[in-house]
């Protein structure tokens, strides 16, 4: 700031637009920073510094619901892109004719589950599609699951006899995706039904050893889930998360608006948002939910 005010000084004094821009550009720096540390101070859950897992699933409606998937795979990586942070995609499943069926993305950074763990219910598009011959608007619908990943020193008992451990062969178009090994790892726990998958690396040991990190965090997201269900049947709360309902439509035709059903931030700048612009959207959420 200090900077600023003597670049300023300099710029007016001496009529320098070449100062003066570069002033300009200090104080975008320095409200971009606020931004970022206004949306901070509002962390206050117990894993919100730590990485993300974020696992998209499509919904009803076919090739319409798996081209949504890859949409929003997308506007994620850009997201975290945008934010610096990193990314690797531990799970893709491609759709049979066209998008992604589900996809699994670690995403390491400070703070990335407590920024993305506003994204977790279901999306709903609206548009035109461009997979049907005539034109029509078709409504699909996503899951989004976000998942903190979790300290070494973080117990969850997990019983071997509890697990189906399934191998198969990684599917896909290769490349920067997914390798094309028959090391792919599926878990299922039988107990819970949860089922994670990891085919991103060709040793099979390591697939296995991510799959397991994957299905902890979920028994944990599991465990506080009911823990928090049973505090709020105790307390008589009736405001129990609609894990069932859109959080956010995303609507491409007759008009274009991304809305959040929870804290009625609108942007009318669709592509924006596609292009993972949701800073938006985490502040308000965060806002609302303090």
């Amino acid at each position: 700031m200090e900077d600023a005010e003597i670049l300023l000084e300099l710029a007016m004094d001496e009529h320098d637009e070449e100062t003066e821009k570069e002033t300009s550009q200090i104080i975008s720096r320095l409200e971009t920073k606020l931004q970022d540390f206004e949306i901070e101070c509002m962390f206050s859950g117990e894993h919100d510094a730590n990485n993300a897992m974020l696992t998209i699933h499509a919904g009803a409606g076919g090739t319409e619901a798996q081209d949504w998937v890859d949409m929003l795979l997308r506007m994620y990586l850009r997201w975290a892109e945008a934010k610096r942070f990193s990314t690797k995609i531990l799970d893709l499943q491609p759709g049979d004719e066209a998008g992604v069926k589900s996809a699994t993305i670690m995403v390491t950074g400070r703070y990335a589950y407590g920024f993305l763990r506003s994204e977790m219910g279901i999306h709903r598009l609206v548009r035109i599609s461009p997979f049907d011959v005539n034109g029509r608007r078709h409504t699909s619908f996503a899951s989004v699951f976000i998942f903190p990943e979790l300290d070494d020193d973080i117990e969850i008992d997990i019983n071997e006899k509890d697990l189906r451990i399934d191998t198969y062969r990684a599917s896909g178009a290769g490349g920067q995706h997914v390798n094309k090994t028959s090391s792919a790892i599926r878990i299922t726990h039988l107990p819970t039904k949860i089922v994670v998958q990891c085919q991103n690396e060709r040793s099979q040991h390591r697939n296995k050893d991510i799959a397991m990190k994957m299905l902890t965090s979920r028994l944990y997201e599991r465990e506080k889930k009911l823990q928090k269900e049973e505090r709020e049947e105790l307390h008589g709360d009736k405001k129990k998360i609609a894990w069932g309902s859109q959080i956010r439509s995303y609507v491409l035709h007759p008009y274009r608006m991304v809305k959040d059903h929870r804290t009625n931030c609108e942007i009318g700048n669709v592509d924006s948002v596609l292009d993972g612009n949701l800073e938006p959207f985490i502040k308000a959420f965060l806002l609302w939910q303090h």
